[in-house]
């Protein structure tokens, strides 16, 4: 494998995502976690999947806007919703889904959907993921 460009670091205490806290080692992400109330928790903080959500929605467009810029296309605007979804497996085990909704203006749909896909090609958390969990994607022109 080629040298890391970075290497992100973060320590989960307490209770994990039962009421335990996530923290960077820079400082900068300090944060209480908490089952969602979906799962039957009490809700009130953050939790690994909505980190996941995140990550993955930032990173994702950002590799929308490098794969844009290189083809010299110009996207007026641009959001990415990523939906992580966490599912009950066999032997008490949890598998996660994702949903990846990319929405640009000053674009059709066809370079849209081109651009979405060069962009699923590239992404870090699209590649550590592929084949190992359901994804979907799909781009909505506003």
């Amino acid at each position: 494998m080629a040298d890391s460009i970075y290497t992100a670091v973060a320590t989960s205490t307490g209770d994990g995502r039962a009421g335990g806290r996530t923290v960077s080692d820079d400082g900068l992400l300090d944060l209480k976690l908490a089952i969602p109330a979906d799962m039957g928790g009490p809700g009130g903080a953050t939790n690994p999947e909505q980190l996941f959500a995140a990550g993955w929605a930032s990173c994702f467009h950002s590799a929308l806007k490098a794969v844009a810029s290189a083809r010299k296309v110009t996207v007026s605007d641009s959001a990415v919703v990523a939906e992580v979804s966490i599912h009950p497996a066999d032997g008490g085990a949890f598998n996660l889904s994702a949903a990846l909704h990319v929405e640009l203006s000053g674009v059709d749909q066809a370079t849209a959907d081109e651009l979405v896909e060069a962009a699923h090609a590239v992404c870090p958390y699209s590649n550590a993921t592929r084949g190992n969990i359901e994804v979907t994607v799909d781009a909505t022109v506003a």
